[in-house]
Formats: C-alpha cells, structure tokens, sequence
C-alpha cells in the first residue's frame, strides 16, 4: 500500500506542474499531459480505495 501512495504523490505532483503549465503559460500540450496524469491518478485513487478498504477488514 505504501508503493501505490507514493506512486499517487507522484502522479499527483506531475498532474499540479502540468496543470500549472497550461494556466499560467497558455502550454497546450502541458494541458494534455495533465488531463492523462488525471486520469490514471483517478485510477490510483480508486485501487487506493479498495485496498483501504480490504485493509480496515
């Protein structure tokens, strides 16, 4: 479990600087990397949920 929340930390940090990009500098293809890094974060948060889960059983 520890793996898969730094491995979320990680995308999430990837997500904030691409998103950061596409804010402030107008960067489109930093637009498009932040909406993937979206979607396979909500991906992480989602297998984080169900091991969560499983672990408080």
């Amino acid at each position: 479990m520890k793996e898969l929340v730094e491995k979320i930390n990680a995308k999430a940090a990837e997500f904030a600087k691409n998103a950061e990009a596409q804010v402030v500098k107008g960067n489109k293809a930093a637009g498009a990397r932040a909406r993937k890094a979206a979607l396979e974060l909500m991906k992480d948060l989602k297998e984080f949920r169900k091991v969560s889960v499983e672990a408080s059983k």
